[in-house]
């Protein structure tokens, strides 16, 4: 039977941990008091037979003396609060000796009061946050609603459109006072979405940390707005539309769309009608697009009251459990009384988030899944995949092929003599070798990303969260497992049979095929439009390649800018990535003129570029967010990602002039580079090195119980750092080519950067927890306007 304990730290909400009821505190209290009264009842070797015949018949006694004397025992005194905020707070006084030290007892009931306090404080203040996200989609809906149904009384009139062809819209009055593009651009700036997330990925996909804000409605004012700039009017209410500008076709719509409105804006007051307004068509798409938003809106809502649910039935079990084991090792019968408390107290008694939970369901089922509920529930409830035995049968079977069928190729590579230092077989390096090298980075990568998984999951760390991961793109580390294993079997037997058939003498032109083909293979399953092979996975990976790639024009979110941390350890497997794609689509396997993309001037420029890359593409990152968060503290990360490329650009003047001062000035750049990239993981992205914490150097909160691994892991990934500035110098071992030494040393910057990867998102972790932060609070399409707007 599993323990209570394991159990309520399995099931709380990661992020409201600090809120939840603080059970091993309370246990260690309880501790003391049953040392302390066993020590007594060892000094007390007999008990008279009077005593012992009273206490029978006091607990047979029908007139219930027991809980007579029990209701003396301790009072609970109920007080409001002295900060004057209308909560109850709630104190015990012991009207008798309970345990055999009262100042334990005293302690223990200490504890238990402020307990009862904090949680009932939590959940007050959390209850009212939803209380004010629900009002606020009540009026969401109701102007959705007037929307839609004046879209659908244009269609029953037949009315048709001639402006718009591609869809419907309806015609609303504006007002001819508006906002200048200045102050339209800084209202964009408020508030950003997921919006493309959630059409590529479900709802599920609306799970990324943001601002905790509530927003607030003025229950007198009906004028509601968004930071699109406009205000319209339609059947009696002044509306705003605001589409996030989350990619670049929005981005550059919505700039054009404000400079033209600007100049037309200009002799507007021309064209106002009497009552100072003019004309705005509002099209079906956007109007669509709301409708998305709200619907995205409503599932976090819903999250949050359910997560709501689980804090009240946890930490009632959790005061339960405690006076059970309390009533054991005192004696007394404490829990009727105190429970009587805690059931009537606020966070037990109120049902505000209960019947809020039930009217999402109501608003949903009707106007979100065509009164079907359990299609609504799919979305409001999404299940996850159950694991299965067989992933973890079949991840052996491929871990036991895999081993088999490496040792089988370095056997033969070692007999051959494939990787020796000037070896006749030089084409095998320059070919095949960069096949294998690119593959055995890439999936060591993903390894050390189920390594992750599982670490973050025993250490509760809401990784799904922080990633905007929805169920269904959501890998387990047991999947990604899988996946390292069966393509790794894959690659080294395909790669074992090449080696053979060039061993036995086979044509070359027909045998360099093969690693050209394997690399397509991969590509087509990557891209496959088939539900195989993890389809909702790989398109989500898709995705954040391409914002990665056109990274100032979309929106960064967490995910984004850490899968280009990624990348930015992987610049070895892209260039070898760049070679094999230059090798393969000139044509250069079939002349066995490997040589060929190495004297081409275009493509030597192009390899230095991709070094470059994958610190443009984090930089480029860094100044969008600077952009829309306004902190300086991305352009000081930016630098960080400059310096780095400036050791590169130093680095690539040294491979083409191997002078003494471009060796000094490489030395000097990587060094600040490296400096500037150590302070940043340390403080910033792992959190450590405070001072004044109560970890010394560290930071107060640690997910991990020994102090010792993270002084172990800043002194390890300062060693890695170093050994990844060994590339600079082209260091290599005897008699081994320089390729397999480049292949080590990239192999440890992977390395590094999973081990950084935990201590980076434990750190993302904590600051959510900090804030509280367990769902996210969704921008809508209608916005509150004052009059002075």
């Amino acid at each position: 039977m599993v323990k209570f304990t394991k159990q309520f730290e399995g099931q709380l909400v990661p992020e409201w941990k600090d809120a939840f009821v603080d059970y091993s505190q309370l246990k260690k209290d309880l501790k003391k008091i049953h040392l302390l009264t066993n020590k007594v009842e060892k000094k007390q070797t007999e008990t008279s037979f009077i005593k012992t015949i009273k206490s029978s018949l006091g607990k047979l006694s029908i007139f219930g003396n027991k809980e007579r004397e029990s209701s003396r025992a301790i009072k609970v005194h109920t007080k409001l609060a002295s900060s004057g905020s209308n909560s109850d707070v709630y104190e015990t006084e012991l009207l008798e000796k309970i345990a055999d030290d009262t100042d334990a007892a005293k302690e223990f009931f200490v504890c238990l009061d402020t307990q009862l306090n904090k949680v009932n404080q939590f959940y007050k203040t959390k209850e009212k946050e939803f209380l004010e996200r629900g009002e606020c989609m009540k009026k969401q809906m109701e102007i959705l609603i007037e929307l839609k149904d004046a879209f659908k009384q244009k269609q029953a009139n037949g009315e048709s459109t001639q402006e718009s062809k591609e869809d419907d819209s309806i015609s609303c009055t504006i007002s001819c006072e508006e906002d200048s593009v200045r102050s339209r651009t800084d209202q964009m700036q408020l508030q950003e979405s997921c919006l493309d997330d959630l059409e590529n990925n479900g709802v599920g996909a609306l799970e990324t940390p943001r601002s905790e804000e509530s927003i607030k409605i003025n229950s007198e004012d009906s004028k509601l707005r968004t930071v699109s700039g406009r205000v319209f009017n339609c059947q009696g209410k002044n509306l705003k539309i605001k589409i996030p500008l989350t990619n670049p076709s929005r981005t550059f719509s919505a700039i054009s769309y404000l400079i033209k409105e600007d100049l037309i804006n200009q002799s507007s007051s021309k064209k106002c009608g009497p009552d100072g307004v003019n004309k705005l068509r509002i099209s079906k798409k956007k109007l669509s697009h709301a409708e998305k938003m709200i619907k995205g809106a409503l599932t976090e809502l819903y999250k949050g009251l359910n997560y709501l649910k689980t804090y009240r039935s946890l930490n009632m079990l959790a005061f339960m459990n405690i006076l059970k084991k309390f009533d054991k090792v005192t004696g007394k019968q404490i829990l009727p009384i105190y429970l009587k408390v805690v059931e009537s107290s606020y966070f037990n008694s109120s049902d505000k988030v209960i019947n809020l939970s039930d009217e999402v369901e109501e608003w949903f089922i009707k106007h979100f899944a065509g009164e079907n509920r359990r299609k609504a529930m799919k979305y409001l409830k999404p299940h996850h995949r159950k694991e299965s035995h067989s992933v973890t049968f079949f991840i052996g079977l491929f871990t036991g092929c895999f081993v088999a069928l490496l040792a089988g190729y370095i056997i033969v590579a070692h007999l051959t003599g494939m990787y020796r230092k000037h070896s006749e077989n030089t084409f095998y390096m320059e070919t095949a070798y960069p096949v294998v090298s690119m593959f055995g980075l890439l999936f060591l990568h993903l390894f050390l990303y189920g390594c992750n998984i599982f670490m973050w999951r025993k250490a509760r760390i809401n990784y799904s969260f922080i990633f905007e991961l929805g169920s269904k793109n959501e890998l387990k580390f047991r999947d990604v497992f899988l996946i390292c294993t069966a393509s790794m079997s894959v690659i080294v037997g395909v790669m074992f049979v090449h080696l053979l058939l060039l061993a036995k003498g086979y044509s070359l032109r027909q045998v360099q095929v093969i690693p050209g083909l394997l690399l397509l293979v991969f590509f087509l399953i990557l891209i496959c439009p088939l539900n195989i092979f993890y389809k909702s996975s790989r398109y989500r990976l898709i995705t954040v390649i391409r914002n990665i790639v056109f990274s100032p024009l979309y929106k960064v979110v967490m995910l984004d800018f850490f899968m280009a941390d990624q990348l930015c350890s992987q610049v070895p497997m892209l260039r070898n990535l760049e070679y094999i794609a230059c090798y393969y689509i000139t044509g250069s396997y079939a002349t066995q003129d490997y040589g060929y993309c190495m004297r081409v001037k275009y493509y030597r420029d192009l390899a230095y570029a991709v070094s470059f890359l994958p610190y443009y593409w984090r930089a480029m990152q860094c100044a969008r967010r600077w952009f829309d968060e306004g902190e300086t503290s991305h352009l000081v990360n930016l630098g960080k990602y400059v310096s780095a490329m400036l050791a590169a650009g130093t680095k690539v003047a040294y491979e083409k002039e191997r002078s003494t001062g471009w060796l000094c000035l490489v030395v000097a750049m990587s060094s600040i580079a490296t400096v500037y990239q150590l302070y940043w993981d340390f403080v910033k992205d792992w959190g450590l090195l405070q001072h004044n914490s109560n970890n010394p150097w560290l930071r107060n909160q640690l997910m991990l119980r020994q102090k010792y691994i993270y002084y172990f892991s800043m002194v390890l990934n300062l060693v890695l750092r170093l050994a990844w500035l060994q590339t600079v110098l082209h260091s290599s071992f005897e008699h081994v080519d320089y390729r397999v030494t480049g292949l080590f040393l990239a192999a440890l910057e992977v390395i590094r950067r999973g081990h950084w990867n935990f201590y980076r998102l434990e750190n993302e972790h904590l600051n959510n927890a900090g804030k509280f932060r367990a769902v996210k609070t969704v921008p809508l399409p209608f916005r509150e306007v004052d009059e002075e707007d």
